[in-house]
């Protein structure tokens, strides 16, 4: 009678796991390390050819057991191919987010903005929403800020609402809601602004000039007119209007968190001396419910 095979574990050298786990460290790093020569090469600025120049530590034929190539189309040249058609994703991902500056440029225009500005900042994660994030700053020192002083604050309000579309969500408090707590309770009642509300401080009226491109209308030279813009998301939607005066110290405190109280307080300081205090709180409130602005936290204790 044959005796019973031994495990496998028995028979297994001690050092077979450390062994394993040196090996798939190694693995990982000859991952990382490809990983990061094919990016290098492919957001090479004068393209592949100049990427491979660059790189003194590979040696002569690398490239080809890395990239399987033939004589029709050698590793170099698929590699290429591979890098412009890596560009021109993000340049048409970088169109549907920023249409408005895309209309207000023409299209070779924002084909040479996107590329330089892609030189100066690749993308850097792994998410291609996150590639248009510093355009608008990259505008403001481009030279383009001087025939066109207004785009980077048109491409900063697209960013702000497509930021707002992806941005977090929560359940606003609606007017029913609220009229279902008892009046003695409003004045401690905690309350916040949406998580996707942000206030933009502009130069220019470009919210004008981004509703006429959006309806497809003709645009004009908006006004050089310091405004505050509000910009939240409701359901799937992004918005954003001019943020009146007497509504911004109370729409900051929201924005912190406060309660029903102090955001009264805060909308009757900013109101004229000649307003009926009760009637604007009555409006602000009731507008930023139906706009889906503000999120009930709990009552203060």
């Amino acid at each position: 009678m044959k005796p019973d095979a031994p495990e496998i574990r028995d028979r297994a050298p001690a050092d077979f796991q450390d062994h394993a786990e040196n090996l798939a460290e190694d693995l990982a790093k000859d991952l990382a390390q490809l990983q990061s020569l094919l990016y290098r090469l492919i957001v090479a600025p004068n393209g592949v050819d100049e990427g491979l120049a660059r790189e003194s530590a590979l040696t002569p034929g690398a490239l080809d057991r890395v990239i399987v190539g033939d004589d029709r189309l050698p590793a170099r040249k698929r590699l290429t191919i591979y890098a412009n058609a890596y560009f021109y994703r993000i340049l048409d991902a970088l169109k549907d987010d920023f249409p408005a500056t895309l209309a207000v440029l023409g299209e070779p225009a924002f084909h040479n903005l996107i590329t330089a500005y892609l030189l100066a900042h690749p993308p850097q994660e792994p998410s291609i929403a996150e590639a248009g994030r510093e355009l608008p700053a990259f505008i403001r020192a481009h030279p383009t800020d001087a025939s066109m002083p207004f785009l980077a604050d048109l491409c900063a309000l697209e960013r702000a609402a497509f930021e707002a579309f992806l941005g977090p969500d929560a359940a606003p408090l609606t007017a029913e809601e609220l009229r279902a707590i008892p009046p003695h309770d409003w004045p401690a009642l905690m309350l916040r602004a949406h998580p996707t509300v942000r206030i933009l401080q502009l130069d220019v009226r470009v919210d004008l000039t981004l509703r006429a491109i959006e309806a497809g209308q003709p645009w004009t030279m908006p006004e050089h007119t310091p405004t505050q813009v509000l910009v939240w998301r409701l359901g799937t939607q992004s918005h954003y209007r001019v943020l009146e005066t007497d509504e911004r110290s109370a729409m900051r405190l929201l924005q912190e968190g406060a309660t029903f109280a102090a955001i009264c307080d805060a909308i009757a300081i900013d109101a004229d001396a000649n307003d009926d205090v009760a009637a604007r709180i009555n409006r602000i409130l009731a507008r930023w419910l139906s706009e889906g602005l503000i999120v009930r936290v709990a009552a203060s204790t």
